[in-house]
């Protein structure tokens, strides 16, 4: 299966509320040969001299091709990740966080996963492979993750 991120993605300029910094976020589909695979939400923050990015990924294993993003299956699940700088480590590192911890509980999420669920989740290496690919093919979470 060849992960393809859709090249009609969206980039919105916001403003940090813990900290009044400035930062992005991007939206897109990431499809497949067969169409839709996932959304993902990647936000490019830049905390006390840190770049770092919380990534979250929506999974369904039946996307409406009519409406996609609001006529969810009963399987749809959201994985979310930090991806940064971390202590012990030379390179930046992934960890599982709450995902969409800030957004709005709408049926767009499905189930937002914990650490705890993710980790036990059947669709965990499907979010890592995302997740690596994402670092790979968007070009904006990829140059902020890699200032220094």
């Amino acid at each position: 299966m060849q992960l393809m991120i859709d090249p009609e993605r969206d980039i919105d300029s916001a403003v940090c509320e813990c900290c009044d910094t400035p930062y992005d976020r991007v939206n897109g589909f990431i499809n497949t040969e067969n169409g839709a695979y996932a959304i993902y939400y990647a936000s490019c923050l830049h905390h006390q001299g840190t770049h770092e990015a919380y990534i979250d990924v929506i999974f369904d294993d039946c996307w409406d091709p009519d409406d996609p993003v609001n006529n969810p299956s009963s399987d749809r699940v959201t994985f979310g990740c930090r991806v940064g700088p971390a202590e012990g480590h030379t390179s930046n590192t992934c960890s599982l966080v709450p995902a969409a911890s800030v957004a709005p509980n709408t049926a767009l999420y499905g189930q937002k996963l914990e650490p705890d669920q993710a980790r036990q989740h059947p669709w965990l290496s499907l979010y890592w492979d995302t997740i690596d690919h994402i670092l790979e093919h968007d070009a904006t979470v990829s140059a902020h993750l890699h200032r220094s």
